[in-house]
């Protein structure tokens, strides 16, 4: 082992002098068998128990109007619809774990059924973190959206950052964004100012916007401030804003959330308990759906990054949910009732689609932010893989992903490639038409694009990813690589509220033998490091590769994190220096 830890620290440190090596998996592609008549027996069943569960909303009535012909879109772009979950795990949807979990999400299943379903996809550990990665095209270290800001922190998206949304903008898309954003809640923050024409949403996590219900916040604020008010006024969250995009400045500046800048901002009051029992299907999905229509009508195509406040903690919900999920789990079950309201949402926007006749021009991804918080059970979702939200285990990052666009995605595609985030940001402007969105950020914002284009592999023109590697971070630390099937960790961190533990020797799975990061004892995997040693030289190169992007573009800001442990000593050494 000495030898072997003489081994790794040397090609590290001499990566220079290494060889490249092969460490491309090759990606299956194929289709999915038929339903049994059992499964479609099943299914069809759901369906109904969805449709009686919501038969007093547009969902979950027969349509008997004509289908609203699409007016013809400028260019034959593609309208582009990105929908994200919050915190959705992997077994919650039937589309991935086949009705285990009892219920079934018919409505989210179809976007699967009819595009492809992807199982090595990858968000990031946190929520912003996973968010910054889309819109940015980059893992959040450039970014510096490494973890969740604080409110009034100078922490958010900045100016220098790419945008999906403005390059889209660029080549005619109308770009809105519904739902949750959680990339800094300053007013230059805010997506009206980085390519969106509208916003309408919340700017942190669900339970934060709560907290001010809370008696021992109110009576803490008060000894604290001397009065709430101002206690609120110094610490206290934003409200879900409305804001839109302007041609106009404004100077007015907010003690706290800064100047105004080319857009009108509307606080529309907090996100309280009652108001998040519908919140998605009453205030953010009408609100996309107009928006989508105007852009209709007006012969644009669109972009709409549609993030619901479903399934985050703490799930507040009606009655009618609860009776509904107790039929298949427990009247205690709040994430499994939250996941049957989360599908008759989607279901509102998929046959709104099907109703204007926009879903065959239409390109529709579902995924998510990050892995489950398992440990808020029952107000958390759950995972078969090891680990869940603020891990860098495959529970912590690999989520669903789903893509549906008729004519170009065959129906019912498995794709088995590794793929992340910031490759939706590359293969999303490449279906746009921007085929050289990398460059165009290299030469216009001096960023590097660390997302690829996946979108061959999505029409099944080659039969490989793009992507053969993948990098994963905790905050700004870089905990494991896999290349691959093999995953190296460098630190590990078993569960949402455990410490960061780095390992002088990597721990490596091979995630086709065990996806589950399972396989692990000190002999099983001493075995196995012994065995793949090889690894280490072409694992240095892609690092090497790595660091050198960063030096070349360095990151636009540095991240924080939630380890005041060494607060003290770090404020003593910058004193120093």
């Amino acid at each position: 082992m000495k030898a072997l830890r003489f081994t790794l620290i040397f090609c590290l440190l001499m990566i220079g002098c290494a060889e490249k090596g092969d460490a491309e998996q090759k990606a299956v592609s194929n289709s999915r068998p038929a339903p049994s008549a059992q499964e479609q027996e099943n299914t069809n069943a759901a369906e109904a128990q969805q449709a009686s569960a919501s038969k007093e909303s547009p969902a979950g009535t027969q349509r008997d109007e004509p289908v609203t012909p699409a007016k013809p879109v400028k260019g034959g772009k593609p309208n582009i619809l990105v929908i994200w979950g919050d915190d959705i795990g992997w077994t919650n949807l039937s589309a991935y774990e086949q009705g285990v979990m009892g219920y079934r999400t018919p409505n989210i299943d179809r976007i699967a059924n009819e595009g492809a379903i992807f199982t090595d996809h990858y968000a990031q550990p946190s929520c912003t973190a996973g968010r910054a990665a889309f819109i940015t095209g980059q893992y959040p270290i450039r970014s510096g959206m490494t973890t969740v800001g604080q409110p009034g922190d100078s922490l958010g998206l900045q100016k220098e950052s790419p945008s999906l949304a403005a390059v889209l903008k660029k080549v005619g898309y109308r770009t809105g964004h519904f739902g949750k954003n959680h990339l800094g809640d300053r007013n230059e923050h805010l997506p009206t100012a980085h390519g969106f024409d509208e916003f309408f949403g919340n700017l942190y996590h669900l339970n934060t916007q709560e907290e001010s219900e809370q008696r021992d916040y109110q009576n803490f604020g008060k000894a604290f401030s001397g009065d709430l008010e101002t206690y609120e006024k110094q610490f206290g969250t934003r409200g879900v804003i409305h804001s839109i995009a302007t041609d106009e400045m404004d100077d007015t500046e907010d003690p706290r959330f800064g100047v105004v800048g080319k857009q009108k901002i509307e606080d529309t009051g907090p996100l309280t308990q009652k108001r998040m029992h519908n919140f998605d299907s009453e205030e953010v999905i009408p609100r996309a759906l107009k928006f989508m229509e105007q852009a209709n009508d007006a012969g644009e195509p669109f972009f709409v990054w549609l993030n619901t406040s479903r399934m985050h903690l703490y799930t507040r919900i009606d009655d009618k949910w609860l009776r509904e999920v107790e039929k298949y789990t427990s009247e205690a079950d709040y994430h499994g009732a939250g996941m049957l309201q989360h599908d008759h949402d989607i279901g509102l926007v998929l046959d709104w689609l099907d109703d204007k006749g926009l879903a065959d021009s239409t390109i529709v991804i579902y995924s998510t932010d990050n892995g489950p918080e398992h440990s808020s059970w029952p107000h958390g979702a759950t995972t078969p893989f090891r680990g869940e939200k603020m891990t860098t285990y495959e529970g912590g990052v690999r989520v669903p992903m789903m893509a549906r666009w008729p004519g170009r995605i065959p129906a019912g595609r498995e794709l088995n490639g590794i793929q992340g985030h910031q490759d939706l940001f590359t293969t999303l402007a490449t279906a746009a038409g921007v085929n050289d969105v990398a460059e165009q950020m290299l030469q216009e914002k001096k960023q590097y694009i660390d997302g690829v284009n996946n979108l061959p592999y999505w029409t099944g023109e080659v039969e490989e990813s793009a992507r053969n590697h993948i990098f994963y971070y905790y905050e700004s630390k870089l905990t494991a690589v896999r290349m691959g099937p093999w995953k190296f960790h460098f630190s590990t961190k078993e569960d949402y509220y455990a410490n960061v533990i780095p390992r002088t020797v990597p721990l490596v799975f091979n995630l086709r033998m065990d996806p589950y990061e399972s396989y692990f004892s000190k002999d099983s995997y001493g075995h196995l490091m012994q065995k793949v040693s090889w690894l280490i030289q072409p694992m240095g190169v892609l690092m090497q590769q790595h660091l050198q992007s960063l030096k070349e573009y360095p990151p636009v800001q540095g991240g924080k994190s939630f380890d005041m442990s060494n607060v003290v000593e770090e404020f003593i050494n910058k004193s120093k220096q």
